[in-house]
């Protein structure tokens, strides 16, 4: 298993490697404090800021803790957000899907459960994990919902694991899909995403 920087395409998003290229549409995506209300970094407050955001992501992608991308809306050409592949272990073939968020007019979209079917078969297909995992603040039940629409299964909850820079001492459930689950997973979401509204939802 060997994960690094790569294009990602479907119908309706396409994932590319996180650049500076992508902080104004990023900016404009972000600009509203629910966005980032379970997130463990503040909202950027201006397009330095986000600068600031992706350079961490880069950082990190430099010291090999991270593959961040920007998750582009193929209909507008914007980026719509960033998601991540992070904690990734080739040795135990698993990796996990963070660092994930969409501007507010993408949500309930057919972005996001397209975003996680292409780094979903990336990783399992492609790469032969045999364990995604995928967490959230234990408050945030908009995401938890989404995750476990895809279909991955709840494992559990690390209890104060997260400390915010707000000091907010956070809760994180985890989910995880496993490479036994992984085709009918892929078959529903496959039929999901060929559903004739899924265009128009989430």
């Amino acid at each position: 298993m060997k994960i690094v920087p790569i294009v990602l395409e479907g119908k309706y998003v396409r994932l590319e490697p996180l650049t500076l290229d992508h902080a104004p549409d990023l900016f404009e995506a972000g600009n509203d404090d629910e966005v980032w209300q379970f997130l463990s970094i503040p909202r950027p407050d201006s397009l330095v800021e986000m600068q600031a955001f992706i350079q961490g992501a880069l950082g990190q992608q430099l010291a090999g803790l991270r593959i961040p991308f920007a998750i582009i809306d193929k209909v507008s050409g914007k980026a719509a957000g960033t998601t991540s592949y992070l904690d990734i272990q080739p040795q135990n073939r698993g990796l996990e899907i963070g660092w994930t968020w969409l501007g507010k007019a993408y949500w309930r979209s057919a972005i996001n459960t397209e975003c996680k079917y292409l780094l979903l078969s990336h990783a399992f297909d492609a790469q032969g994990a045999i364990r995604v995992q995928l967490k959230t603040d234990s408050r945030n039940w908009r995401s938890q919902n989404a995750i476990e629409r895809i279909g991955a299964k709840k494992e559990g909850v690390l209890r104060k694991h997260v400390i915010y820079p707000s000091g907010y001492i956070r809760d994180s459930v985890y989910f995880s899909i496993i490479d036994t689950e992984w085709p009918l997973v892929k078959e529903r979401l496959k039929a999901r995403m060929g559903d004739p509204e899924f265009a128009g939802r989430d």
